[in-house]
């Protein structure tokens, strides 16, 4: 690196600097765009007033917090070079390298410095710019960092290869052939316009206080070109066209024109192809289909292992990445690698290797001819198989995969012996090629990790296995829909209730993805609660339609709610604007249940009315959702009709029947999301129930004991008798007490014992801790202790209080 330069003509000894064909303004000019310097400057007081993007790409540090500290403290300087940044302690150039740690992560950070000290800049004291040395020497062909110059006890010049802190003084100034200080004075005014704040008065004083102190200059081992770009972030792009071979005779510009024209087609069409899929391995694959033979005659896409599990690629490369060949083409004979290189596979990168080394750098690895022994190292990480014959002799081509400025894989091309190697046409439609599909790689994996957080999430608010409850037969099917529709909102219940009976929901959430998997799962607990209050139907959906608009205007969803009682045979509905059940009879024959149709959950302003229909024993109840029936070229009531015609030729057996009628009507790609509940109507013998009228008098309960023991001696539960006898004796007694009319006793046994106890008062009990001096207030604590289960809920007459005993 060679000390800035600043112009003092009447200065003896004036040394002018060149460095190759270039003077250092001319190569300032290009550096501030190549070198993506970072740029900040200093008040007075020696604190950061400015902070550009490049600086907070470097340190790490993003400007908020850089603004108003010391860069010492801030970048946690060396002692040595903290100096430079004091303002007016010199008012000289400081230029040297030092080794930083970045303030995020902590990785060190090699760093060139040039500090500008400025006297005459209304608010600002020092600019510093800084560049990462190893951006330095890898930046184009033959850039590269020089020595420090400093001025000898003769006053000339001499290089310092130490590259450490050096104070140049400005007697050392004077421009290459005596250029003035407006010479190119515009360009770097310009170039500074990206580091420094626009509308800073302070920026022309400073753009001309730099030229006359000096710039920044590097060594170049050849002559090249380098563009002025501004920062943007990230690495700087290469250039998409480069200059192909130079071609001879007239017709040259003409073949150069459709050479050139022939590779943009490619590049259209292929990108079109690799873009046309959702599925990130399949866009790999296509990738690699796409460009044998047309610009080689091997093609493998390796991604990393992460990226193709659609987790989140990652952030650094080690030696302990694992890549997954996900995609292998050729023209060699049929099956040639199969075996050496099959699909799917995954590969541990050793250090070293040039797939690693092109994730790690972003740049892509040419080898123009493959010797035999840089096949033997490119075959070694296999030890199981000879891989050489795949690499001798060949052009070889890595390209790296980077999408959002993360690696993703590799795209690893081939050439045979006999054919030309890739040129710079070749190398900038295959650069451009995979940054496209590293683009539509990481969309897909993108939208397939969404599709499989929304599918989990919506999986582990459904149901996982019918309930087993005494008097019907529960059993259902669900089927989401294609990736491009992602997932509904459809959800499905069976819950069971007090007294054997059954509740049914079917819901469908309006919209898809994310947020409908969500809502559906709040109304689905929502519904769960509520029924486990023994709710009733028509009031269900009430409270429910309350709850969704109290959450938010985009809680819609239809819903239908049915309960089941086996001992008296009835079904009581109620409809939100959902799909009508089908009834199928023990004959076989179907009718749609003719519902009040009621508007959506959600919606507000209409009642939900509830009808009860009595079903006779081998009956089967269908419920869906629109997702089953309705489709493009169906409406509603022909999806209806279909629906009855598939149950009318159904086998008997549920699980029969719902695969048949999903396999009639669902389809293999459904378009919305399918829900099918089919309940069979089984009911509860008659000699399986007891039920008694009791009078409201202190004898009823020793009636009531004698009255339980012997039903419970028929059933052949005398080992229950003492336990059940106490605990339908406190019921009772309760409701002798503290309950109004008449009181009913009824024993049902179905899964397990059910005790309930009816009366007409209306206050319900409440479990609470006697005392030891109280009276009363043990009955229900004897409940919940020596009951499997226990409640209260009330009816259209008065109230109920039950318990299960497990047989």
């Amino acid at each position: 690196m060679t000390v800035p330069q600043s112009r003092r003509p009447d200065t003896a000894g004036a040394v002018p600097v060149r460095t190759g064909a270039y003077t250092p303004r001319f190569l300032h000019q290009r550096l501030l765009g190549v070198a993506r310097l970072a740029a900040f400057t200093l008040d007075g007081g020696g604190r950061v007033v400015h902070w550009n993007a490049a600086a907070t790409d470097l340190f790490g540090v993003p400007p908020d917090d850089a603004v108003g500290c010391r860069p010492a403290t801030l970048l946690r300087l060396p002692a040595e070079h903290r100096a430079a940044f004091q303002p007016g302690a010199f008012g000289h150039v400081w230029c040297g390298a030092c080794t930083v740690p970045r303030a995020d992560h902590g990785e060190l950070v090699e760093t060139a410095w040039w500090v500008y000290h400025l006297e005459d800049a209304p608010g600002v004291g020092v600019l510093a710019l800084a560049a990462d040395l190893r951006h330095l020497r890898e930046e184009g062909p033959g850039l590269s960092m020089g020595g420090v110059l400093v001025a000898g006890p003769d006053g000339a010049a001499r290089r310092d290869s130490g590259a450490r802190l050096m104070r140049v003084e400005p007697a050392l100034a004077g421009p290459a052939d005596g250029a003035g200080p407006a010479d190119g004075a515009a360009p770097v005014a310009r170039a500074l316009a990206g580091l420094l704040p626009g509308a800073d008065p302070a920026a022309a004083i400073i753009t001309r206080r730099l030229l006359d102190l000096g710039c920044p200059a590097v060594t170049l081992s050849l002559s090249i070109r380098l563009p002025l770009v501004p920062y943007r972030g990230g690495p700087p792009d290469e250039p998409r066209v480069r200059p192909v071979a130079a071609a001879t005779g007239a017709e040259a510009p003409a073949a150069r024109r459709d050479t050139v024209r022939e590779h943009l087609a490619f590049l259209g069409e292929a990108g079109d192809q690799v873009g046309s899929s959702l599925d990130h391995l399949q866009a790999a694959r296509t990738l690699a289909e796409t460009l044998v033979p047309k610009l080689a005659d091997f093609a493998a896409v390796e991604l990393l292992e992460g990226v193709a599990d659609s987790a989140s690629p990652a952030t650094d490369i080690t030696e302990t990445v694992r890549v997954r060949r996900v995609g292998v083409v050729h023209n060699d004979e049929p099956g040639r690698w199969d075996g050496l290189l099959p699909d799917g596979e995954v590969l541990r990168l050793p250090p070293g290797t040039s797939c690693l080394q092109a994730m790690r750098t972003g740049r892509n690895v040419h080898v123009p001819r493959v010797d035999e022994a840089s096949a033997a190292r490119l075959a070694a990480p296999f030890t199981d198989r000879d891989l050489r014959p795949l690499f001798t002799g060949r052009a070889l081509l890595i390209v790296p995969l980077i999408a959002r400025g993360r690696a993703l894989g590799n795209l690893k091309l081939l050439r045979k012996p006999d054919r030309p190697g890739f040129d710079d046409l070749d190398l900038a439609v295959l650069g451009e090629l995979a940054r496209r599909a590293a683009l539509c790689i990481d969309n897909g994996r993108l939208y397939r990790r969404e599709v499989q957080v929304a599918h989990e999430l919506q999986r582990s608010m459904l149901p996982d296995d019918p309930p087993d409850v005494a008097g019907a037969r529960v059993r259902y099917r669900y089927r989401p829909a294609g990736q491009a529709a992602q997932v509904g909102g459809d959800w499905f219940d069976a819950i069971p209730l007090p007294g054997c009976r059954l509740g049914i929901v079917v819901g469908d959430v309006m919209g898809h993805g994310l947020t409908a998997a969500a809502i559906m799962g709040q109304l689905r607990t929502a519904v769960r609660t509520l029924a486990g209050e023994d709710t009733r139907p028509g009031r269900l959906l009430r409270q429910l339609d309350g709850l969704a608009r109290r959450l938010g205007d985009g809680y819609l969803a239809t819903c239908l709610y049915a309960v089941y009682d086996p001992v008296a045979r009835t079904c009581t509905l109620a409809n939100a604007g959902h799909v009508p059940p089908v009834l199928v009879g023990p004959d076989g024959g179907s009718r749609v249940l003719e519902l009040p149709e009621g508007v959506p959950i959600g919606v507000g302003g209409a009642p939900f009315e509830a009808v009860q229909i009595p079903v006779a024993d081998g009956s089967r109840l269908v419920l869906c959702t629109d997702g089953l029936i309705e489709r493009r070229d169906r409406d509603l009531d022909q999806g209806l009709r279909e629906l009855r015609a598939h149950l009318a030729a159904a086998p008997p057996a549920l699980d029969a029947a719902c695969d048949a009628v999903l396999a009639g009507l669902g389809g293999d790609d459904p378009a919305d999301d399918i829900a099918l509940v089919a309940v069979g109507f089984d009911g509860l013998p008659a000699a399986d129930v007891a039920a008694w009228d009791l009078v409201p008098e202190p004898a009823m309960v020793r009636w009531a004991r004698a009255q339980v023991a012997e039903r419970l001696a028929g059933w052949n539960l005398d080992a229950l008798t003492p336990t059940v006898q106490l605990l339908a004796s406190e019921l009772a007694t309760n409701a002798l007490l503290h309950g109004a009319g008449a009181i009913r006793l009824r024993l049902v046994r179905g899964r397990a014992l059910v005790c309930e106890v009816y009366d007409d008062g209306a206050d319900l009990p409440h479990l609470r801790t006697a005392a030891a001096t109280d009276e009363s207030g043990r009955g229900l604590q004897l409940v919940s202790h020596l009951a499997a289960r226990w409640g209260t809920h009330r009816t259209e007459a008065g109230k109920v209080v039950w318990f299960e005993h497990d047989l």
